[in-house]
Parts: structure tokens; C-alpha cells; sequence
């Protein structure tokens, strides 16, 4: 499932639309991960400027998974550009309070250690000015 994503995402890239279109339907035969598929499938049809099927996939792919922050979104970028400002507004408000709630964790977890990579700069540039000041304070009062 994963490398037909990843074959249709480099289909996209590449400009072969009907390519990646062609097998994402195919893939949806399967079921599995139909959501994530409806959402590549979207993103397809909207760089096809099918802005009416783009409605339609997003729109699936949030059915089938209620959670789909990125779907609420594509779909309010699509009712944007449609003029549906109203129901554009909804969808990007959606999206965003989804994206609090319900964080995507796959593609959010960091590789092991990159927290500690991250975080000791962040700690130790303070405590290395702190001590400068607290040095700066010492030599000033002797």
C-alpha cells in the first residue's frame, strides 16, 4: 500500500497525473488506508485543476476518517477557490482544531535521540549565558 503512495506522491511530482490517478483508483479496490489514498487522489485532481472531483476525494477521505486534518483542509483550500467562502472558512476551522486535537503521529514521531539533539542546545546556550552574567556580576564586585 505504502509503495503505491509512494509511486502515485512520485507521479505528482513528475507532472504523470493520470498516471498516479489511475493507480490510486486501482488501489482503493484494496480498502486498506482508502482515506489516505482518497487524499493523495485529491491532491491529483486539484493539481488538475478538477476542482469537483478534488471536492469529491477530500470530501470521501474525510468520511472515511473523521480525523483527517490535512482532507478538512485541501477541502476548504478547493471551496476557496470554488467561492464557497463559507463552507472554506468551515473546513480550514475544522482543520485546525482537528490538527490540535488529533496531532498525526506517524508523520510527526521523531527518529530516536532527536529530542536530545534538539533540546540540549536549547538548554545550554542559557545556562552558558547565565553564567556569563553571573561572572560579569563577580568581577564587578571584587
Amino acid at each position: 500500500m505504502q509503495a503505491a503512495l509512494d509511486q502515485a506522491e512520485e507521479f505528482r511530482r513528475a507532472g504523470r497525473h493520470a498516471e498516479g490517478i489511475a493507480l490510486l483508483l486501482d488501489t482503493l479496490r484494496y480498502g486498506e488506508s482508502k482515506a489516505q489514498v482518497l487524499f493523495r487522489l485529491g491532491n491529483l485532481y486539484f493539481e488538475q485543476d478538477d476542482l469537483s472531483r478534488a471536492e469529491r476525494a477530500y470530501t470521501r477521505a474525510t468520511e472515511e476518517d473523521p480525523h483527517h486534518a490535512s482532507a478538512y483542509h485541501n477541502l476548504g483550500v478547493v471551496y476557496r477557490r470554488q467561492g464557497k467562502i463559507a463552507q472554506s472558512v468551515k473546513m480550514l476551522k475544522k482543520a485546525r482544531w482537528l490538527d490540535v486535537r488529533h496531532p498525526r503521529s506517524p508523520t510527526t514521531v521523531l527518529p530516536k535521540g532527536a529530542l536530545r539533539r534538539r533540546a540540549w542546545p536549547m538548554i545550554a546556550v542559557p545556562l552558558f549565558v547565565l553564567g556569563l552574567i553571573v561572572v560579569a556580576f563577580w568581577l564587578s564586585s571584587r
